[in-house]
């Protein structure tokens, strides 16, 4: 998960301060007058367990709810919203098992909100020129040794990412017929030691208990922080691009491979393998389609239009990451 920290200096004493946002009201005391959001929903104050439920409706009668979470208050110092569910943050796909809950929470997490969006922009009198939509290398499911790129057809419909993908995907249909540029973003695994994959492993690999998944002969494509974010800047700029784009480097590895190099940049052995019987216990149906899936990526389109990767390889992009 990325951390954003805003800081704003407000010409008052703090306890005035804290005061004023313990009151009722204080949120639509904060609303400005020409945003078309009003709170439908409001418990407990700002103390831990206290909850506000926000309806949002930029253009029109179409709209969504955004769900927020009270905790971590500490009296006249600090209290911390939490976003339960809404438009800033899909359903994260590996924080806990899937249940039939957790999945429906995955799909309408991303397609429920894209389509929301795609509607909206789709009915604007002065429209964008280009739509970036987040999707995922999940669209090509498990494919052993095969290498893929966008012209590749989706992964079986009997897995469950590669019809989520499809259905994320399908979601910008409203700007592509108003004749707005789509771009579908198809990330990789994102290194990064702040946030996802990366960061989850770094503690155990430190401690010298890294090890290869499965068998380790499973394909893993990624991209760095870095071009994660140029990709990004890349496919806004580049009238030419649209529809599915893989933003992954072009040199997808082994988990094998990760797993050594991971170790070798941190000087730490990675000799205690998880085997794949131990991760279906553990995880069930998201250590098949997450930890145990071999998706071997090329970036086609991304090359065909001379994007530039700052790390495609490996081994640099973890020094880089990692300050090693």
């Amino acid at each position: 998960m990325q951390t954003f920290t805003k800081r704003t200096e407000i010409p008052a004493p703090a306890d005035e301060l804290f005061d004023w946002h313990a009151r009722a009201g204080a949120f639509e005391r904060l609303t400005p007058a020409w945003e078309r959001v009003r709170v439908i929903e409001h418990t407990g104050g700002i103390r831990d367990g206290a909850r506000v439920v926000v309806r949002i409706e930029p253009f029109g009668p179409i709209g969504l709810n955004w769900e927020l979470a009270h905790r971590d208050y500490i009296a006249g110092k600090q209290f911390v919203d939490r976003q339960v569910s809404g438009p800033f943050a899909g359903e994260n796909i590996a924080s806990a098992r899937w249940t039939d809950a957790m999945k429906q929470r995955i799909r309408d997490s991303r397609v429920k909100g894209t389509r929301l969006l795609a509607d909206s922009l789709a009915k604007l009198k002065q429209k964008p020129e280009v739509f970036v939509c987040a999707s995922a290398l999940g669209s090509y499911g498990n494919r052993g040794d095969e290498v893929v790129d966008e012209t590749s057809p989706p992964g079986s419909s009997a897995e469950f990412l590669p019809p989520v993908c499809e259905e994320w995907e399908a979601a910008t249909l409203p700007t592509r017929e108003a004749g707005i540029r789509v771009v579908n973003l198809r990330f990789g695994v994102v290194l990064s030691p702040k946030g996802g994959a990366l960061e989850k492993m770094l503690l155990p690999f430190q401690l010298g208990g890294g090890g290869i998944l499965g068998d380790g002969k499973q394909w893993m494509s990624w991209v760095a922080l870095d071009d994660a974010v140029g990709a990004i800047q890349h496919v806004l700029a580049t009238d030419s691009l649209e529809g599915p784009t893989n933003a992954v480097s072009p040199h997808p590895v082994k988990n094998a491979e990760y797993t050594s190099t991971l170790g070798k940049v941190l000087w730490r052995p990675t000799i205690l393998p998880m085997p794949a019987f131990a991760a279906r216990l553990a995880f069930g149906q998201m250590a098949d389609e997450l930890l145990l899936s071999s998706t071997r990526v090329k970036p086609t389109k991304l090359e065909a239009t001379n994007y530039r990767f700052r790390f495609p390889e490996l081994e640099p992009a973890l020094r880089h990451l990692l300050g090693k």
